[in-house]
């Protein structure tokens, strides 16, 4: 269920770039008297999908048997993924890089580093539709070989409804204080000459953490939160004296 809370007048910090930048201006007779308010608003939302990272790391003396070893192990996680019922465009690869593993002298030694291996790392994105097999689909992709993920991040399917919401909700409350503000000097609301919406959205961040199998443990536990817009509307009135 979405609620809908509302503040005042306090900074709302780095405005969302992109947000509703259009202002909506009318002419303004000269010496006109004016009333500028500022309508703010918070709504959330339960997120209702994730995208999560996850992969495997191997290591291997040469080259070619760490990438078939990761291979191996990251065809078996998206197996495991598609298995799951994660659709085949909900999986991307991520990220996947192959590099050389040294062992450095100490310090002051004239000896060169020594190739000790090599390393492959292969990670895949996967967009989760569904959060109620997320703690179970976490635990299946760790049985199935993948030691690496790199974040967790809940999201809305549909987050533009969300944004609008909470610009709605601010241009309301921006009305409302302009009544009472009006009222309470002694002045009538005439027209709004100038309507300049703003807007910031504050979804949750996601957070490394690393993965180790346990065939005994219960599946992963997972608390999605909420997801929070936040909305600001500055909202300028012609007045004058009742």
């Amino acid at each position: 269920m979405r609620q809908t809370s509302f503040r005042r007048s306090y900074p709302l910090g780095r405005l969302l770039a992109g947000a509703l930048a259009a202002a909506i201006v009318f002419a303004v007779p000269a010496g006109a008297a004016t009333l500028t308010v500022v309508g703010e608003a918070r709504v959330t939302a339960a997120p209702d999908m994730a995208v999560l990272s996850t992969g495997t790391v191997t290591t291997a003396k040469t080259a070619d048997d760490a990438l078939g070893a990761n291979s191996k192990a990251v065809a078996a996680v998206i197996e495991t993924l598609k298995a799951a019922g994660i659709a085949a465009s909900d999986i991307a690869t991520a990220n996947f890089s192959v590099q050389p593993q040294y062992s450095y002298p100490q310090q002051g030694s004239r000896e060169a580093p020594k190739l000790m291996g090599f390393e492959v790392r292969n990670s895949v994105r996967v967009t989760v539709r569904s959060l109620d097999s997320l703690g179970a689909l976490l635990d299946r992709v760790v049985q199935s070989g993948a030691n690496q993920a790199s974040g967790l991040t809940f999201a809305l399917s549909d987050p533009a409804k969300l944004q609008r919401e909470a610009q709605i909700a601010s241009v309301k409350e921006g009305m409302d204080q302009a009544k009472a503000l009006a009222a309470a000097a002694g002045l009538r609301l005439t027209r709004i000459t100038s309507i300049q919406p703003e807007g910031q959205s504050m979804p949750i961040l996601p957070q490394p953490m690393m993965m180790k199998a346990d065939m005994a443990r219960a599946p992963v536990p997972v608390e999605a939160g909420e997801i929070e817009v936040r909305a600001r509307t500055v909202i300028v009135y012609e007045v004058e004296p009742l």
